[in-house]
């Protein structure tokens, strides 16, 4: 990835605790999973050069990847707010994808204008499974847009989510990823070697994690 790597941009997600690991005592998702780790990308907004320093990056993976896109999408509702800053760096037009349709008014899933068979990069904060990231990607080929790459922050790397991918021919990109979270974790002494092995097991199956 470029010149910074995926342990630098795991760096800072903990320095801001944006990623949190807690072996002894798990998270448990919305899905109802147990999680050692949870992971609320949102914090970078708040850390000025944290901030600044996540868009530049994106900005440099989806223009060296992805030169020829027209429009940056944000998933809603964590991209927004990224896939906005990497839209004016690069002075792309930008479009959001709603979870669903609004309720009133025109009833629209995406916000914003797309032209028929415009390229679309598609910005998301955080890929675990990549059901919610593909929806986007629907909504957005339904509506006429070539969905040519999408690229996050952080990526679990669970098995699902790139077979997922895969299926629905979607290159994507992650900034920094769980492998690499839990080798800076171990190289700075902050989890212990059983802890790693508990963290590494949980990534194998996390729905079966805990139980």
């Amino acid at each position: 990835m470029n010149n910074i790597s995926e342990k630098q941009v795991a760096e800072k997600l903990l320095q801001i605790q944006a990623v949190k690991l807690s072996p002894a005592a798990p998270f448990t998702w919305a899905s109802g999973w147990k999680s050692p780790v949870y992971c609320d990308n949102r914090k970078i907004l708040s850390y000025p050069y944290v901030r600044d320093f996540i868009k530049s990056e994106m900005c440099n993976i989806v223009f060296e990847t992805w030169p020829d896109a027209a429009v940056i999408a944000g998933v809603a509702t964590g991209g927004i707010p990224l896939g906005a800053l990497v839209a004016d760096q690069l002075k792309l037009p930008f479009i959001y994808v709603r979870s669903k349709p609004k309720e009133h008014g025109m009833g629209n899933l995406i916000e914003g204008v797309l032209q028929e068979g415009q390229e679309v990069v598609v910005v998301e904060d955080l890929i675990s499974t990549g059901k919610s990231s593909l929806e986007a990607v629907a909504g957005i080929r339904a509506a006429g847009g070539n969905v040519i790459g999408m690229v996050s922050v952080f990526n679990y790397g669970f098995d699902v989510a790139v077979k997922a991918f895969e299926a629905a021919n979607v290159p994507f990109k992650s900034m920094s990823n769980y492998n690499a979270m839990i080798e800076l974790a171990v190289d700075k002494g902050t989890v212990s070697a059983e802890e790693q092995a508990t963290l590494e097991a949980w990534r194998q199956a996390p729905s079966e994690w805990g139980r």
